[in-house]
């Protein structure tokens, strides 16, 4: 999920950590998501006004570990972290994002909480460990404010810092910025009890991209991006600053348990089947995880396509970003146009009568039991060496009912970026090494390959 007004970068004290001391362990959640997936053409008016928004603004180790689910049976294109905040505990849904920074999940004031359903929102009231941040806390300058903003008096005890998270069309989540307990689980499988996790408690929530399609299910966000108050940031230093994910495919079943592990791959041997690229820097979009893709080739055949599309313009514009909460892949028009051409040319199936809207390329599948085994095969190219060669399932989709089509767009690298989704990402295992800075990927180590 994407604010309209980037953070300042200040430095955000560590969450303190409790009933953690073994440097083997790490901090393991489950990353969920049902299939299936939404509408085609619902992720791709998503995605678009998703990215539409990022257009427009430029500014030995312990782990946890923890499943992701997919959201797509509720109709989102987003995979869930179940996080467990508050004392006693409090279970909530949050989409692993890592395209935005604030952590925040739906809060509810009230005293008589019975016409709220369980697990549907977070209750201040019923933690002993809730505390509101005060308006002059230098962490309350890292979230943007309502406007007007409130005066803060220095002098009040109960002077609150509030927050006001705006989205392109015009959707916002708002309330007070406080700091909470979250309890997860260790590798060696006990409790670890995070103390002090800056989050937004949102008592309004509104608009399409907080409330509507792709929201359903969820009860918030896990921002995982580069920024000081996102979730990898604040946890990071006490977990080897990287984290990694498996975004499993939604379509196998029994649907396989993906996993978002604050502290990096810790499988010996899926660390040597790693694949590293640098991660970029754009001082103009500092949350964001940019790597440098040089080329895209089809059934090994590399395509000619200008080095100067991929490159980041003075203006921040252009390059390629990994982003856990967009679904489709976008790349640069002049890319994308040469992949269409290319993959038109080589497949081996016939052409359907009509398009799905929104969709460029699409072929009739009936009859075909395995039509991956005639679509043409894809191969990105990192700087660094790394190469990227996801199976077909994760860029043709079924739109319709013996249908699929290229879940690819364009995108104007003038105005935006290339985007690599969680479409694309799925049956990847994905380390963020944000010391090294770098991003390492493998198909070992995930789930089965193809």
């Amino acid at each position: 999920m994407l604010p309209l007004i980037f953070l300042s970068l200040l430095l955000l004290p560590p969450a303190s950590l409790a009933a953690v001391s073994d440097d083997d362990e790490y901090l393991k959640l489950p990353l969920l998501r049902k299939s299936p997936l939404p509408s085609p053409t619902q992720s791709l008016a998503l995605d678009t006004r998703r990215l539409h928004f990022l257009s427009l603004h430029r500014k030995p180790i312990p782990f946890v570990k923890s499943p992701v689910v997919s959201g797509a049976s509720s109709g989102s294109g987003q995979y869930f972290v179940d996080l467990r905040i508050g004392q006693p505990p409090q279970s909530l849904l949050l989409i692993a994002d890592t395209g935005s920074d604030l952590v925040w999940v739906k809060c509810s004031a009230c005293r008589n909480c019975s016409h709220h359903s369980p697990a549907t929102v977070f209750f201040p009231r019923h933690s002993s460990t809730f505390s509101p941040t005060h308006c002059y806390d230098p962490t309350c300058r890292l979230v943007p404010k309502p406007s007007p903003a409130p005066k803060c008096n220095h002098t009040r005890i109960h002077s609150t810092c509030p927050y006001e998270y705006a989205y392109a069309d015009g959707s916002l989540t708002s309330g007070l910025f406080a700091r909470e307990t979250t309890t997860l689980r260790t590798s060696s499988g006990r409790e670890a009890n995070l103390k002090s996790v800056a989050f937004g408690c949102g008592f309004k929530i509104s608009g399409q991209s907080v409330s509507g399609a792709s929201f359903n299910g969820a009860h918030g966000v896990m921002g995982l991006g580069r920024g000081p108050i996102s979730f990898a940031s604040q946890l990071g230093r006490r977990f080897g600053n990287k984290f990694s994910y498996c975004l499993m495919d939604y379509t196998l079943s029994p649907p396989p348990t993906s996993y978002l592990t604050i502290g990096g791959v810790k499988s010996d041997d899926a660390v040597s089947k790693l694949s590293f690229t640098p991660l970029l820097t754009n001082p103009l979009s500092p949350t964001f995880y940019y790597v440098r893709l040089k080329s895209i080739s089809v059934n090994g055949a590399k395509l000619r396509i200008d080095p100067s599309v991929w490159e980041i313009d003075g203006s921040g514009n252009g390059g390629t970003v990994v982003d856990s909460g967009t679904t489709l892949a976008f790349l640069a028009d002049p890319a994308y146009r040469s992949v269409v051409a290319a993959m038109r040319r080589r497949i081996r199936l016939p052409i359907a009568a009509e398009l799905t809207p929104g969709f460029d390329l699409c072929v009739n599948v009936s009859g075909v039991s395995r039509p991956e085994k005639m679509m043409p095969r894809l191969r990105f190219g990192f700087a660094g060496g790394a190469m990227m060669v996801p199976p077909p399932r994760n860029y043709f989709i079924e739109t319709e009912e013996r249908i699929q089509c290229l879940a690819i767009q364009a995108v104007d690298p003038k105005v935006g970026f290339s985007v690599i989704g969680n479409l694309m990402q799925q049956g990847f295992l994905f380390e963020f090494d944000r010391d090294r800075a770098r991003l390492g990927f493998s198909r070992r180590g995930c789930g089965a390959s193809s």
